[in-house]
């Protein structure tokens, strides 16, 4: 699934193809999952920016009439196998027509997300609406950060909760934690400890945005970049995706567990598992 860096490099990449094109029409054929989309028709896009996994797509007033939308953002949620293509495929969703040309939505396993809202109001992406701050934002701090982890439960389903800090998905919860050394299942970290993470997820992210993200295999749905072109941060994974190989550490063999439902990957030397309450 798309995590922060992702939609970072995505946001990057579509700006210039978006940023002060009007939006003649936004086509698709599912408008009980693509909502509202019909309001962006005629409206200019004055900017693009992202709230962790979501982009945001800041649209201009169309007139001055009264019965008339106003302030208007279009969201797009790329699920687990979305994105955005120059050209047409099998999997396009949707279509996003503009004074300047078409993009494509792509979207093989029908995950992700498109609609259109007033600025703001996210009460119909609940996720959205009660997001932790940024984790490369100055709203990211440290003291904030050690107080809540003092008393987390099983800190990376807590992570994913997207409530700490927005955008930290399976990949990126598990590279953290491999270089903060702490466990993944770990509950109520010290303050060395969340110390300690609090700095892995903002190095973490911003090597992982630099590189464009990660890119996982070749199959179909596996993230590129509008133009096709991979991520490269799976070239930097020591946890992720290599159980059963040495630690990049210690060489101690990289072990995968099932936490919170998603697949988990960490080093059992150097992440050990603390008796809560030892410090």
């Amino acid at each position: 699934m798309p995590e922060l860096p992702e939609v970072e490099t995505t946001r990057r990449k579509i700006e210039p193809l978006l940023l002060g094109r009007t939006i003649l029409e936004v086509a698709h054929d599912a408008p009980h999952k693509y909502r509202n989309t019909h309001l962006a028709q005629g409206r200019r896009v004055t900017g693009l920016s992202r709230r962790g996994k979501y982009l945001l797509l800041h649209l201009a007033e169309q007139s001055a009439a009264q019965d008339e939308p106003h302030n208007l953002e279009l969201l797009v949620h790329l699920g687990m196998t979305g994105g955005f293509r120059l050209e047409s495929g099998k999997h396009t969703r949707v279509t996003f027509k503009t004074d300047a040309g078409e993009l494509y939505f792509d979207d093989a396993r029908r995950f992700g997300k498109v609609a259109v809202v007033p600025r703001g109001d996210y009460a119909g992406h609940p996720t959205l609406a009660a997001m932790g701050p940024e984790p490369l934002s100055e709203d990211f701090r440290e003291d904030d950060f050690v107080r809540l982890a003092a008393d987390c439960g099983p800190v990376k389903p807590w992570l994913l909760s997207q409530k700490p800090v927005s955008g930290v998905g399976n990949i990126y919860a598990d590279e953290s934690l491999w270089a903060a050394q702490i466990h993944p299942a770990q509950t109520r970290l010290t303050a060395d400890e969340a110390g300690r993470l609090y700095r892995a997820v903002r190095e973490v992210m911003g090597r992982a945005v630099e590189a464009g993200g990660s890119s996982l295999g070749d199959g179909v749905g596996n993230y590129r970049q509008h133009d096709g072109a991979p991520g490269e941060f799976q070239h930097q994974h020591h946890a992720y995706g290599r159980g059963g190989q040495p630690c990049d550490r210690c060489g101690t063999t990289i072990e995968k567990i099932v936490l919170g439902q998603r697949g988990t990957h960490f080093c059992p030397q150097c992440q050990p598992l603390r008796p809560v309450g030892a410090a």
